[in-house]
């Protein structure tokens, strides 16, 4: 049977004036529009940890893109115009909260209802645990204070909830059902990542058991309240924090009280963070046969990626298991 002709009314100065070109036109431009349609959203995200798991999601796809990096605290950042520029281009934003990025829901409030957004403090699957009052802590079981999501006014949630491996894995699966119905051409490789991820995730949680088991009822001071979830989910013994507000320093009245909550503990270390000054914690433990060492909860000095919170996790259990232990101690 013969093709039918195709007919061409091109004139000599166009571009494609022989008609034996049009197929090809044709395939080129509906390849063009299948790739406009497969593009990838565009992805922010506030705080390195929850990159990283962001990342990770979208790995082999995108890469999202991060606000604040670790080596920066979020209680006090202010948004670069660029950044703000950013978030109103935005397809998805993904944060936890209010408690912790207190610089979002100002401009969250401006975007276009088209932008969507997690916030991971309202995952139903999240559990979540109250802050700590006065800074100054009575020994917790373990399971103390265990909340989901549902039973919490915001103003009363510990933020710091991608600490607890188990949280990690919430917000994977959250982050990658949402890709997949934002960007079902790519639904696949979300779904294969996440998986590899819950899977990763279930590794590090038991890792992080048999790391931590030996220093479980050692006593240690922190500087700030970010560690709730990583003490409840492995019964670590924090006795309290040298400040309540990370953004504002102790007073004498505080670290006074502080020196003598050390005596009486008997509290092995001290915990600076390297996105705040040490000079506080050097004051508190002079005098006393206490070690001092740093726990980073954002990953300051890393590299920004998928790796970066199982690399964060395993430093802080190193961290502790390093200053909590004895000489001769492996912290298994």
């Amino acid at each position: 049977m013969k093709a039918p002709a195709v007919i061409c009314k091109a004139k000599p100065h166009k571009l494609f004036a022989n008609c034996s070109m049009w197929p090809v036109v044709l395939v080129l431009l509906f390849l063009g529009l299948s790739a406009q349609a497969a593009e990838p959203p565009q992805v922010v995200v506030g705080i390195a940890p929850i990159h990283s798991l962001v990342a990770g999601v979208m790995a082999g796809v995108a890469e999202p893109q991060l606000l604040v990096r670790g080596n920066v605290s979020p209680h006090a950042y202010m948004l670069k115009p660029s950044q703000v520029r950013r978030l109103h281009r935005a397809d998805l934003v993904v944060w936890v909260g209010e408690s912790v990025e207190s610089f979002l829901p100002r401009v969250l409030r401006n975007l276009s209802p088209t932008t969507q957004q997690i916030k991971l403090m309202d995952l139903p699957a999240m559990v979540l645990l109250s802050p700590r009052e006065g800074g100054l802590w009575r020994e917790q079981g373990e399971g103390d204070h265990e909340h989901h999501a549902e039973h919490h006014e915001h103003g009363s949630v510990d933020g710091h909830l991608w600490l607890d491996p188990q949280n990690a894995r919430v917000i994977v699966a959250a982050v990658a059902a949402r890709l997949s119905a934002i960007d079902a051409a790519h639904a696949d490789q979300y779904q294969r990542n996440s998986h590899a991820l819950l899977n990763r995730l279930e590794v590090l949680d038991a890792q992080l058991k048999r790391r931590l088991d030996g220093v479980q009822r050692v006593p240690y001071l922190v500087f700030h309240d970010a560690y709730h979830y990583l003490e409840a989910r492995y019964g670590l013994n924090a006795i309290g924090s040298i400040t309540v507000n990370p953004g504002r320093k102790p007073g004498a009245r505080r670290i006074s009280d502080i020196r003598q909550k050390v005596a009486a503990s008997g509290a092995r270390c001290i915990f600076s963070e390297p996105q705040f000054s040490a000079s506080v914690t050097a004051v508190i433990s002079d005098g006393f046969n206490v070690k001092t060492a740093v726990l980073d909860p954002m990953g300051a000095g890393l590299a920004s990626g998928p790796e970066l919170y199982f690399e964060l996790m395993r430093n802080l259990a190193a961290s502790l298991v390093g200053c909590l232990g004895h000489e001769g101690d492996s912290g298994h």
